[in-house]
């Protein structure tokens, strides 16, 4: 993996993956212009690259962890070498006898033990070091300091320095004294960092487990009809309004609508759902999961990028690469710690030989270089951010960004919308009373015509209820939805009406006690009770009831009992929702708010000084959702992308609600946790190293293992269950 250790830490612009003909490499992390940029496509998305080796990374990363393998091996066939032979040379001197005489070498008399030690060192600088010059001679070119300078920069003195005493001490300073070399410094240095990385490599591996995972759902091929006849081509090449064919044990390739045929499709590793899914003509089908026993024919809607895998994907990775605003410090003090380090060194150097400690100040400038390598700094909230999101789209929660996190650790105030949240969202007719002339099929007949055409899930179990008794419709017309409160139209000249109270109360300057205690007996039960009417005149009462989803009142449980205040905001009467408030657990309603309010009870709590969460289904609560502190997104279906929320969560679970802010929650732990050892590290460390208390080979080896204590302390995430 020999470029992708060089440009692992590029100091890049933070924002350049946004400016126009950018993009970032999701590898390295190196924005890149897209014009130039090696390219390839993977789920109908384009990814660019900085280098072949990052795109051979993303291609194939097992194979770039055995190069990086084969060369972490090399380096340390040399160090122990170099080990063997300094040892030799100690052994030899302490018995009084010739290290020729000792060591098997080849019988080269002029050769002297220090030129040995320069034929093992030369090949682990320049071969498996390369790597660090090439990336700090980019960082240089962009007048930016990294942590590829001070290894190079650090492992550069050490070995030059000993070249000179090998073959050239005359030209030592006058008065240096000190003939020793170090090579076996700069080869262990050069050792432990790429042994660090390669450790963080297989650790980042197994962490990204969840996008690789989402990403082996797409197929390479597919099935297509054209011009009557089936062709396979590749999943990326089928176009829109395309027939596609799946046959049994087949992935589905696209997102589309089932034209012919019957099966039962997996669709557990997207939507959580662990049964399989009965499909038929116009049903939906979700691009990625696996087809069941049947053959399968659908006009594919969404394909590539737009299809709800790729959304996903996506999602996913660009929540990956964000970063949270408390990194922001440890970026500022990156900034300027590099340098600093440079002229700390220098100046531990220049105290050091003054005293006339040549040697001392050597290794003292050697490891400040190298313990104060601000790596573990790079990737303490990059690396946590990595773990958390991907195990988040393992349990179906996508979290958009790690500002997102940052927000959720401050909420106090989680808002449930109740229709499609805390219900099913699939209300089914309860009652049906005429109360005027009509019968009671003429009244569901009426109040169905009223409702065609409306996408209300109310109206949806009237519908249900006129298909199931096959009522043909009225003709009506001048239909006018009444927001909040329901609908009118015109018969025959005369107006009808079907809806609530509010309503009704345009009408009729008050109800009648018995229907008013009709009502009444129904709202307490958990029903939405509504009123069918014709001018002045009331023609029936209907009522619908929502199943509660059966996790709601653990969810709310869980809640409370970590310390957040929950809502439950609906638009239904308040006895009806307090009804299924207190079936559920929630002792604070806000109810008969009309869609369009909704927003503004959000800006009214968080006004109160409020960190308000808002739990709804993403599209009606659209408005509400974007302007609560968190917006939640509870299933979202198959187009993820045009959801508002900044979580989403795949399945239809109001669980994966406490599970969100949990792992939110333990990820930013992480985060603060990784900074804060990072900081301390370097803080302890760089005072220890110009005092030259520290050995550059152990300095090496601690910088290794801060970088490598982060990633294994975010990788801790992984083990998060959800609630």
């Amino acid at each position: 993996m020999s470029t992708t250790q060089a440009c692992h830490h590029h100091s890049h612009p933070p924002d350049g993956a946004g400016k126009a003909g950018m993009a970032k490499d999701p590898i390295c992390g190196m924005v890149v212009p897209v014009a130039t940029a090696l390219t390839t496509q993977r789920g109908g998305r384009a990814y660019y690259f900085c280098s072949q080796s990052c795109l051979q990374t993303f291609l194939n990363p097992d194979r770039e962890l055995r190069v990086m393998r084969r060369r972490v091996g090399f380096v340390l066939g040399g160090v122990l070498a170099l080990a063997l032979l300094r040892a030799g040379a100690f052994i030899a001197l302490a018995a009084g006898v010739s290290l020729m005489s000792w060591v098997p070498l080849p019988a080269l008399p002029w050769m002297s033990w220090g030129m040995w030690l320069f034929v093992l060192a030369t090949p682990v600088q320049f071969i498996g070091g390369w790597s660090f010059y090439t990336g700090a001679w980019a960082a240089l070119k962009r007048r930016a300091l990294n942590m590829d300078v001070l290894i190079a920069l650090g492992t550069s003195v050490a070995y030059f320095y000993s070249v000179v005493v090998v073959f050239a001490p005359s030209w030592l300073p006058v008065g240096v004294n000190d003939r020793d070399v170090y090579f076996e410094v700069s080869a262990v240095v050069i050792a432990f960092v790429l042994m660090g990385k390669f450790m963080e490599e297989i650790i980042k591996k197994r962490s990204s487990a969840a996008v690789r995972k989402l990403l082996d759902l797409q197929p390479a091929t597919a099935t297509v009809i054209r011009d009557g006849m089936e062709m396979t081509v590749p999943a990326d090449a089928i176009d829109a309004g395309e027939t596609v064919l799946v046959r049994p044990g087949e992935k589905i390739p696209a997102d589309g609508v089932v034209l012919e045929g019957s099966s039962s499709v997996d669709e557990s590793l997207l939507t959580g759902e662990s049964l399989p899914v009965a499909k038929q003509a116009g049903a939906e089908l979700i691009g990625g999961t696996v087809n069941g026993a049947g053959l399968l024919r659908f006009q594919a809607s969404r394909v590539g990028a737009d299809t709800a895998l790729a959304q996903i994907v996506r999602i996913v990775e660009e929540a990956q690469a964000s970063t949270a605003s408390v990194q922001r410090l440890a970026d500022q003090v990156t900034g300027w710690f590099v340098p600093a380090v440079v002229l700390i060194a220098f100046a531990a150097f220049a105290i050091w030989a003054l005293a006339g400690q040549f040697s001392s100040g050597l290794l003292a400038f050697i490891a400040v270089l190298v313990i104060s390598c601000p790596c573990a700094l790079g990737i303490a909230t990059p690396a946590a951010l990595m773990v958390g999101v991907g195990k988040g789209a393992e349990l179906g929660i996508l979290i958009r960004s790690g500002e997102v996190l940052e927000r959720v650790e401050k909420l106090t105030t989680m808002v449930f919308d109740k229709t499609g949240t805390l219900t099913l969202g699939k209300p089914m007719l309860t009652d049906l009373e005429p109360l005027g002339s009509l019968s009671e099929q003429e009244v569901l007949q009426l109040a169905g015509s009223l409702e065609h055409g409306s996408e209300h899930p109310l109206a949806a179990a009237i519908a249900a209820a006129v298909a199931a008794r096959h009522l043909d419709l009225l003709p009506l017309e001048q239909f006018e939805a009444q927001v909040g409160e329901g609908i009118t139209a015109r018969q025959a000249g005369s107006v009808v009406w079907f809806g609530n109270r509010s309503l009704a109360s345009r009408f009729l300057p008050r109800l009648p006690e018995p229907v008013q205690s009709q009502l009444a007996g129904l709202e307490a039960q958990g029903k939405t009770a509504m009123l069918l009417g014709q001018a002045d005149q009331i023609l029936g009462l209907i009522a619908v009831a929502d199943t509660i989803r059966p996790e709601a009142r653990q969810a709310v449980e869980l809640l409370l009992r970590r310390g957040v205040r929950v809502i439950m905001l609906s638009g239904d009467n308040r006895t009806t929702a307090e009804s299924i408030a207190h079936q559920v657990g929630i002792e604070e309603v806000i109810a008969e708010v009309r869609p369009a309010d909704k927003a503004a009870t959000i800006k009214a709590l968080q006004q109160a000084g409020q960190v308000v969460a808002m739990v709804g289904d993403g599209v009606n609560d659209a408005p509400a959702l974007a302007t609560a502190n968190i917006g939640i997104a509870i299933g979202s279906g198959s187009d993820v992308a045009k959801e508002a929320g900044d979580i989403i969560l795949i399945r239809n679970d109001v669980r994966l609600v406490v599970s969100a802010i949990g792992l939110s929650r333990a990820t930013m732990r992480k985060i603060r946790q990784n900074l804060f050892w990072a900081f301390i590290y370097n803080a302890i460390g760089i005072p220890i190293a110009a005092l030259g208390w520290l050995n550059p080979m152990i300095a090496g080896a601690a910088m290794a293992l801060s970088s490598l204590s982060v990633i294994v302390n975010s990788s801790l995430l992984r083990r998060y269950r959800a609630a």
